[in-house]
């Protein structure tokens, strides 16, 4: 009850000694005029310092109230005449009791204030690090660095380079699922770094692996073209009991002839007979008419554009990533900036009852105390929800094990500095970027696949041998009879009814398509580096910009508190300065992940890292 008491004579003081609200209105005389709607409103100052007097006697703790009334007696002037705006000169009464109440000890919260809701805090989570000031940003060099300068890399000094623990790795059998809610349930949360996390997700992430493995898969389809610079050679061998048909009837016409019936049957008829046979073949593709080698060449150039691929996919991750990461970084922040909202909402409901219990508060601004709790409160929780759902989409992008959260370690602040022009970072991303390159490939492949399709009508050439055992256990011979054949076998399909040259058409305009994707993707390259550029250079603009605001925000925040406590200002006040404050840490927020944003995109548009 003291601390509320100090209160309000800290309000009578500052209102009515200290801070030289005008009381009254100036003639054009210059001689002072009393506002009667004020007079009226103003209570007596001695009346106030008796009252805090009776109120320390009751209370048993005089000493800081009498002191607080004495000082209202000496400070109050003899006169009854208000001064005037411009001759209102500061109090050092006032300044001395705001010093004593800033080294007075804090009281016990208020009952009142205890019965209010209490802010929600997130389910085991890791505390947050505080928020960092900005660093300093260098200005870029004038000079227009030479061709060949190499891409320049933002400074993560502040980033773990740890390597990330053995256990974030995800299950080495991809079938394996949970079948029990204790597999699924969280077990706790792992801090991790945005080095960490782009280690890991290059290591977990099925989208890269699916990549990759597309990736073997075009270079087992080379190999596969590559054959057909190789003789084919099969073996062939079969193993017969036979009789023959044709053999059988001979036999036995020849027993019904009257030569047999005079002199009897002269052979053993028709016995059968077991051979053992064998064949080596071989076969050689001499000329195809180009057929072979721009399949060759198509399969090489399609091993190139799974190359790409891989690349775009990775560079791809290392985008995702950064954006989840600084996205649940944002997050973050977002709750420990309600966080304080809540708690400079509670305050402001504090000074609200303490007003009304005083006489000087009306039980609208307490109403609107506890509105404005609550809507911090519902702000507070939304952002744990959206904090828990950045984490998710972070482990998922990761595939770590089912039972592990990840959040963030790394400091909220500017990641590095882009030095190179703009001018110099669009041409470096014409050079540099895998989406150009995969259109000029998938060009390439085309024209193979055009003249592959035109080769079927052209003749082919073809080397041919032969070689056979044959081996008839019915004969007294023990060696096995041999014999071979060499020999050349041309063919020639002139007409398939126009197939082939539909397919070649097919082909030329797939290659026009490449060609038209080819200056789409310029397009888009350079769009994305002028935007990423542009947001870049706004946001490092606005990081300045909203620290100055930031901390002008908390020093209104101050005044407006203690405006209010003093009675000259209203609890609108103090709501709307909470408002700014919580908007310009947001604000300061947002200009730092979007700046670190930007210059992710920036180095994805700029990117060209080679396969591993």
């Amino acid at each position: 009850m003291s601390l509320h008491l100090i209160q309000v004579g800290v309000g009578a003081l500052i209102a009515f000694g200290s801070v030289g609200v005008a009381h009254s209105q100036t003639l054009p005389s210059g001689q002072p005029q009393k506002s009667p709607n004020l007079t009226a409103k103003s209570p007596n100052l001695k009346t106030i310092a008796a009252t805090f007097e009776d109120k320390a006697a009751s209370m048993g703790e005089p000493s800081a109230i009498a002191q607080i009334a004495q000082t209202f007696r000496d400070t109050v002037p003899r006169s009854q005449s208000k001064p005037t705006i411009a001759a209102a000169p500061p109090s050092l009464e006032g300044a001395k009791i705001v010093q004593f109440f800033a080294n007075e000890p804090q009281k016990a919260p208020d009952p009142a204030v205890a019965q209010a809701p209490k802010p929600v805090t997130p389910p085991r989570s890791t505390p947050l690090p505080p928020s960092n000031s900005p660093t300093s940003f260098p200005q870029p060099p004038a000079a227009t660095p030479a061709p060949g300068t190499p891409v320049p890399t933002p400074t993560t000094s502040k980033s773990d380079p740890t390597p990330a623990p053995a256990y974030l790795n995800s299950p080495a059998n991809p079938l394996l699922f949970p079948t029990r809610p204790d597999e699924v349930r969280l077990a706790g949360t792992q801090l991790i770094s945005l080095l960490q996390a782009i280690e890991l997700a290059e290591r977990n992430n099925r989208d890269l692996q699916v990549s990759r493995l597309q990736l073997e898969s075009s270079r087992s389809a080379l190999r596969e073209a590559q054959a057909n610079l190789y003789p084919t050679v099969g073996i062939q061998s079969s193993l017969a009991r036979s009789q023959s048909a044709s053999g059988d009837i001979s036999s036995r016409l020849q027993a019904q002839s009257p030569q047999s019936q005079l002199f009897g049957a002269s052979g053993a008829g028709n016995p059968p007979s077991t051979s053992l046979t064998g064949t080596v073949q071989l076969s050689y593709s001499i000329f195809a008419s180009g057929l072979n080698s721009a399949r060759r060449r198509a399969a090489e150039r399609l091993v190139r554009a799974a190359e790409l691929t891989v690349e775009q996919t990775r560079e791809q991750l290392r985008l995702d990533t950064t954006n989840d990461y600084y996205n649940l970084q944002s997050a973050n922040e977002q709750v420990r900036i309600n966080q304080a909202a809540v708690i400079n909402a509670q305050r402001s409901l504090s000074d609200t009852l303490a007003q009304e219990r005083a006489g000087l508060g009306t039980r609208f601004d307490v109403l609107r105390s506890q509105v404005n709790l609550a809507n911090a409160q519902q702000q507070l929780t939304n952002a744990i929800a959206t904090q828990g759902i950045n984490r998710r989409q972070l482990a998922s992008r990761l595939s770590l094990p089912e039972s592990i959260n990840v959040s963030t370690s790394d400091p909220v602040q500017p990641a590095g500095i882009w030095t190179l022009p703009i001018e110099d970072t669009i041409v470096l991303a014409y050079k540099n970027r895998a989406e150009l390159e995969a259109q000029l490939v998938q060009r390439e492949v085309s024209e193979q696949q055009r003249r592959a399709a035109l080769a079927t009508l052209g003749p082919t050439v073809n080397a041919v041998a032969s070689y056979n055992l044959l081996k008839n256990f019915e004969t007294a011979l023990s060696a096995p009879g041999s014999g071979y054949s060499v020999g050349l076998q041309a063919q020639w399909n002139f007409f398939d009814g126009g197939a082939a040259q539909a397919r070649a058409a097919q082909q030329e305009r797939n290659k026009e398509i490449a060609e038209t994707r080819f200056a789409q993707s310029r397009n888009t390259v350079r769009f994305q580096v002028e935007q990423a550029y542009i947001n870049l250079q706004s946001n490092r603009a606005n990081i300045d910009t909203t620290t100055t605001a930031l901390s002008q925000a908390a020093e209104a925040l101050r005044l407006a508190r203690l405006r209010f406590q003093a009675g000259v200002g209203t609890q609108t006040d103090v709501i709307n300065a909470e408002t700014d404050l919580t908007r310009a840490e947001g604000n300061r927020v947002s200009a730092i992940i979007g700046y670190n944003l930007s210059l992710a995109q920036l180095q994805r548009a700029v990117s060209n890292i080679a396969v591993r």
